[in-house]
């Protein structure tokens, strides 16, 4: 995020996303398109977030923002202040915010397909979040879940929705088996995925010659290709937590194989928390995801609720940057089918230490 824009523009941006943008009914972002770099502030832990009069988190707070206000950025700072782990901040109206909090979003509004074919059809949300919506009876609609930028859905139709539009109709796979329970997102908000951005890659690499390493003390990741390093960064792996249910938030450690994809998968909850204030753990269309623990479901997969990199986030699961989701999931084996929901097989070898 190096582009810069004129301190007018930034004032009148400002004033917008704080005013009329936030939890705004109808999320239309057109006036954000071409607005220079933008944040959400995701939230995936707290219930505000600290706008900080320098970028150190000993400096004094100056305000809070909430979860999903767009906030847009002037510079990025790295910082050798707090924390030091993690040195990336952003210059918003009014101070600083730290990075681990907010999401790197943008808007792209797109044209719409005049169809789509039979079956599943991967599609990308394209602005900062998108109010999906159900309509169990013809014509009622009610909301449904919040669906972020930079998360990936499956389209199987186009449909009607309550403002005239075409809307995609949405297929959730935790809701597959129930009945009447798709929903739908302004078609324009989503981008249909071309299958060579799903198709596997290094396919001339022999299956047996890739290996992943986990290191749950250094929060990293090293990828192998015959004994090369391929890819080799940091991850957020499970908190070392026991909730009340008795499961457990720790990564396994151990031996393991990737045994499914699925190129979106929702996680958390199935009931549609609207109100993120209660903590509620509801997230579909979490991205490009590997699973290599079957018995408690851990697996590699995009975060776009955090940018917090290098200590432990997850509830068990190896959060990633999207982009190196994306690279393991097309990098490693089983190759997934790009029209299945998920790809079963024995594939890559995984130590986690």
């Amino acid at each position: 995020m190096s582009q810069e824009f004129s301190r007018r523009s930034f004032l009148k941006l400002a004033g917008l996303t704080l005013s009329s943008l936030a939890f705004k009914p109808a999320y239309n972002f057109a006036e954000l398109q071409d607005s220079g770099p933008l944040i959400r502030v995701a939230l995936d832990s707290a219930n505000t977030l600290s706008v900080y009069s320098r970028p150190d988190e000993e400096s004094p707070i100056k305000f809070q923002r909430q979860r999903d206000e767009i906030l847009p950025v002037y510079y990025e700072v790295i910082s050798d202040k707090k924390p030091k782990y993690n040195p990336k901040w952003y210059r918003v109206w009014g101070g600083f915010v730290h990075c681990a909090s907010v999401q790197p979003v943008a808007v792209q509004l797109n044209q719409v397909p005049s169809f789509l074919p039979e079956g599943l059809t991967a599609i990308e949300i394209t602005v900062p979040f998108t109010q999906s919506m159900f309509q169990r009876t013809p014509g009622v609609w009610t909301e449904s879940y919040r669906l972020y930028y930079d998360t990936f859905h499956w389209a199987v139709g186009i449909a009607e929705g309550p403002d005239g539009e075409p809307w995609f109709r949405i297929r959730d796979e935790m809701l597959k088996y129930a009945e009447n329970m798709d929903y739908y997102i302004p078609a324009k908000h989503a981008r249909v995925v071309p299958p060579s951005e799903m198709s596997p890659i290094a396919t001339d690499v022999s299956p047996d010659k890739k290996f992943i390493e986990v290191s749950l003390e250094d929060q990293e990741l090293t990828a192998y290709e015959d004994g090369k390093i391929v890819l080799h960064t940091k991850i957020s792996s499970g908190l070392n937590y026991t909730p009340p249910n008795g499961s457990t938030w720790n990564t396994p450690t151990g031996y393991f194989n990737i045994q499914s994809k699925m190129l979106s998968k929702h996680m958390g909850y199935q009931e549609p928390y609207n109100n993120y204030s209660n903590g509620a753990y509801v997230l579909p269309g979490v991205s490009w995801t590997s699973f290599f623990e079957m018995t408690n479901g851990v697996a590699f997969h995009g975060t776009h609720w955090h940018q917090d990199f290098g200590v432990p986030k997850s509830h068990g699961c190896i959060n990633m940057k999207t982009d190196e989701a994306r690279w393991i999931y097309r990098w490693a084996t089983p190759e997934a089918d790009p029209q299945l929901m998920e790809t079963n097989g024995y594939g890559t070898r995984v130590h986690v230490y």
